[in-house]
């Protein structure tokens, strides 16, 4: 009597049993060999419900990690959901995870946060915001200087173009919470940044790519790579069109029609009705409120000098322009890259076999956002993008070590291989379609 009462013990799984609970309404997922159920809790996550049920059956401790800046914060959401633990004898890692690599990847982010690379340089970021809001002013002067014209028209709208593909690269940072020590700060100012300088929206944002970080260039859970039956990527995506003798457009061409409903079309259509449909549907008001004030700046800007119709316009063809900018960019490092079924491997490797990168220059940086350096922001995505060239020889000699192909073109070749690679998708599926 009055012993204390020995705590009763932690019950143990196998990794059969795990990836069993990997359903909508099922999900387990493992962090430290810690077994955690996030059925009801995924529903509340930040980073969307699709993000943490794309690990369900899975460890998922390096996802973990890398998602989170502020790891001792985050884990107390954590504790409720502990159900368990990986049973003595099972390995840390499922499927055959190479556990050397993972071990390897553990020791080189130690090694970087040793180095202070998730140290923010505020500086950096001030004077990004900075020239972004230079632009716009340099845009409204253009016009009230030079008026109306065509000359001034045309060079206000690629100024604007210019300052809103920076803006989306500074609210890319913000996002990813890689500024701010505290995640509150980030949330805060990522609002201002897309919804403000953008019109566009926080929470469909992170929604759609953090699932892209997850899991990139992997069918049915990178969104990335969800082309609505407009194009046909990688291998087996285009094999299975051609054998199922799929042909909504056709592929053989895509190469071709990308001109025409890429590059122009992203932002402008897909994009714009996406986002006011999330925010509506969804009932995002904070987000709504914050692209409804950069719709009343914008409009209250040009109205005087182009009218309502004009200034309608005038907003499309800046999209116009600046969705050329972002798709270019953005599909430079992925789409030539494996786009696949979901192989579960590790975090490196998925990483690696996803992405690229394009040489560094002071123009390549600030043209792409840094996302020249691809590959070290998808391995460690909270890192100030200033630091990722500092990282980014460690990257190569852990892929050297391993085997692992760490590819980095010139920029030019880069665009050029986007081509490419459609036109190669396009004739497998073509080859498919008609003779198997």
């Amino acid at each position: 009597e009055g012993a204390t009462e020995r705590e009763a013990p932690m019950p143990t799984f196998s990794w059969e049993e795990i990836q069993k609970h990997n359903q909508r309404t099922d999900k387990w997922l493992v962090v430290d060999r810690k077994v955690y159920n996030v059925t009801k809790w995924s529903t509340r996550h930040p980073g969307g419900h699709r993000v943490i049920a794309h690990y369900a059956g899975e460890d998922a401790t390096d996802a973990f990690n890398a998602f989170h800046p502020d790891l001792d914060f985050v884990r107390k959401f954590l504790k409720p959901l502990l159900i368990g633990e990986l049973a003595p004898e099972e390995p840390s890692l499922d499927r055959g995870k190479s556990a050397q690599i993972t071990e390897d990847f553990r020791n080189l982010r130690k090694t970087a946060e040793d180095m202070n690379l998730f140290k923010t340089n505020h500086l950096f970021f001030f004077l990004l915001l900075a020239h972004i809001i230079a632009m716009e002013s340099v845009a409204w002067f253009t016009v009230f200087y030079f008026g109306n014209g065509w000359i001034s028209t045309l060079v206000t709208a690629f100024v604007l173009a210019t300052s809103q593909a920076q803006a989306g690269w500074l609210q890319h940072d913000y996002g990813h919470l890689s500024v701010y020590k505290k995640s509150k700060w980030n949330h805060i100012v990522h609002k201002f940044v897309i919804g403000h300088l953008k019109g566009a929206s926080a929470k469909w944002w992170n929604h759609r790519h953090f699932q892209h970080h997850a899991k990139p260039n992997i069918f049915h859970k990178d969104p990335d790579v969800k082309m609505l039956h407009v194009f046909v990527l990688g291998e087996w995506q285009a094999l299975e069109y051609g054998k199922k003798k799929l042909k909504y457009l056709p592929y053989n061409h895509q190469h071709q029609y990308f001109f025409l409903i890429g590059p122009p079309l992203l932002i402008p259509l897909y994009f714009q009705y996406q986002i006011i449909m999330t925010m509506i549907v969804h009932k995002h008001w904070v987000d709504l409120a914050w692209a409804i004030s950069y719709y009343a700046r914008f409009f209250c800007t040009y109205i005087p000098f182009y009218g309502i119709l004009g200034s309608l316009l005038f907003l499309n063809f800046i999209r116009f322009l600046e969705s050329h900018w972002f798709v270019w960019v953005t599909q430079m490092n992925h789409i030539v890259m494996e786009i696949d079924l979901d192989h579960y491997r590790d975090w490196f490797s998925s990483q690696l076999t996803a992405t690229c990168n394009v040489e560094q220059s002071f123009f390549n940086d600030w043209f792409s956002g840094h996302l020249n350096f691809q590959i070290e922001h998808h391995l460690f995505p909270t890192m100030p993008r200033h630091n990722l060239h500092k990282i980014a020889p460690l990257v190569k000699s852990l892929c050297a070590k391993h085997g692992i192909e760490y590819q980095e073109k010139p920029l030019l070749r880069a665009l050029m291989d986007i081509i490419s690679s459609l036109k190669k998708s396009g004739e497998l599926w073509l080859d498919a379609y008609l003779h198997k």
